[in-house]
């Protein structure tokens, strides 16, 4: 009786030692993915912001969202009615996105993003790729939803439109 819970214990100690030792692995190939997939998922952003900046003017017939990107390499969303500014700024060293948006109410805080990297598929040897994890929350952002619903906000209007 003895040997046989001795033989169990043992097995279950090799067990959680093995699933820790996968779970450091799968750790350290994230945050690697994070610090080397971390420019393209700004862009992914950059692209996406000033892509619905261009289409908010197309469909108002007019320059309402002036979308810039500054020397620093952040960007600045302004609206010419009411005379609001959003900035989008990266820190590339904590892998951090933080959104200002003069258009938020002030007892909201800035939205903080963090870029975290994942396995795209069920197998270890799935690619892998990053995207954006709300701070708050720990959950991935859909970004083109949260993008359209800061610029509704920094335009006066509610994050969603009512049904």
């Amino acid at each position: 009786m003895r040997d046989e819970s001795t033989k169990q214990a043992a097995q279950e100690y090799l067990a959680t030692r093995l699933t820790e030792e996968q779970q450091r692995y799968e750790d350290e190939q994230n945050r690697a993915t994070a610090i080397a997939r971390s420019i393209v998922v700004w862009r992914r952003l950059r692209d996406s912001l000033l892509g619905q900046c261009r289409e908010w003017n197309t469909i108002v017939g007019e320059e309402a969202l002036t979308c810039t990107e500054t020397p620093l390499g952040d960007l600045r969303v302004r609206c010419t009615s009411p005379p609001r500014q959003m900035t989008v700024h990266f820190d590339s060293r904590r892998l951090l996105v933080t959104i200002k948006n003069a258009g938020r109410p002030e007892n909201e805080k800035d939205i903080v993003l963090h870029i975290e990297g994942y396995r795209t598929g069920p197998a270890l040897d799935a690619p892998r790729d990053g995207h954006l994890v709300s701070v708050l929350t720990g959950e991935a952002v859909n970004l083109d939803m949260l993008l359209l619903a800061e610029l509704r906000v920094l335009t006066g209007m509610k994050r969603q439109r009512d049904a």
